[in-house]
């Protein structure tokens, strides 16, 4: 878990540093002015990269995330809609999707100063322009990362929500010393204390409560002390 949070971490950190060169070199160009350009080889390139990135986007956008990844799907893995997937598929997606909005604005600028190579500073300030683009689209996984990093909770999750969900299960009296984090950006996790009836059956309120946490809310990791309600 750690590992894979970590290189979607990695791969926000590469795109904003590469990102960060290209804007650079293209702000040196447009002051300087002492470039010369390659329209027909930058065409070409371009547009051969626009097609290797479409592709990979494809395949990355059917990839399932998630539990169950790199196998066959279990029926017993479920995430809540609001859940996003595994962290190291979406930096992934969110990596070749910066690409191919640089490359997009690569084969764009060659298109322009192949028809017309006095505006050869197309290429600097479409370099500019979409870099703003690359760098908005790394903001979500940044920020989910981050969460899981800082073990914040899971989004999607509301607490009272959880807190309702436990004081619904047969014989549970009360909740307390509930915890929810984020293992992974898929694996949410849970602790929490329940006090129930006298004649409750502790292994029944258990096994209903744990299924109730899978099952609405996909939570897989869950411990649960049981103890007897006192009232105070």
């Amino acid at each position: 878990h750690p590992t894979e949070t970590l290189g979607a971490l990695a791969s926000v950190l590469s795109i904003w540093v590469v990102t960060g060169a290209l804007v650079y070199l293209a702000a040196a160009r447009i002051i300087s002015n002492d470039y010369e350009i390659e329209a027909r080889a930058m065409l070409a390139t371009s547009a051969g990269a626009v097609g290797v990135n479409l592709v990979m986007a494809h395949i990355l956008h059917q990839t399932p995330t998630g539990c169950g990844v790199g196998g066959p799907p279990r029926r017993d893995c479920r995430l809540p809609p609001a859940q996003p997937g595994s962290a190291s598929v979406r930096a992934a997606f969110v990596h070749v999707v910066g690409d191919l909005l640089q490359s997009l604005g690569v084969l764009t600028a060659a298109a322009i100063i192949y028809a017309k190579p006095q505006y050869k500073i197309a290429d600097p300030i479409s370099t500019l322009f979409f870099s703003v683009f690359v760098l908005g689209s790394t903001i979500t996984i940044l920020r989910d990362v981050l969460r899981v990093l800082m073990e914040g909770a899971p989004r999607g999750l509301e607490f009272d929500t959880v807190k309702a969900t436990l004081l619904g299960v047969s014989g549970v009296q009360s909740t307390h010393d509930l915890h929810l984090w984020a293992l992974t950006l898929g694996q949410p996790a849970l602790s929490a204390h329940v006090a129930i009836d006298a004649g409750a059956d502790p292994e029944l309120v258990l096994r209903d409560a744990t299924a109730q946490l899978r099952a609405r809310f996909g939570v897989t990791c869950c411990t649960l002390q049981v103890e007897r309600y006192q009232e105070e």
